[in-house]
């Protein structure tokens, strides 16, 4: 499974989202630092779901990180988030 698959399963099995992107935005970075040849390690994230309406921006993006867990993070270079409720 892709990184980008585990990321949609991750998230639409924690939120129930009504709105969810994930973007491999790798090959942009292409010559920085965490670029790995094949991509899957710069992603860009849009959520929304009702979960986050009440939530702080951090308290968001905390959210996410933990629905993902550390395994899976800890294999992303950079992760972009959007999230609204």
């Amino acid at each position: 499974m892709s990184v980008t698959d585990e990321i949609e399963s991750r998230l639409m099995a924690e939120f129930s989202p009504h709105t969810l992107e994930v973007t491999d935005e790798s090959e942009q970075h292409r010559g920085h630092a965490g670029y790995q040849d094949g991509g899957e390690s710069h992603f860009h994230v849009t959520i929304g779901a009702p979960a986050f309406a009440d939530m702080s921006r951090i308290a968001r993006h905390r959210a996410v990180h933990k629905a993902l867990g550390p395994d899976l993070v800890g294999r992303i270079h950079a992760l972009a988030l959007s999230i609204s409720g």
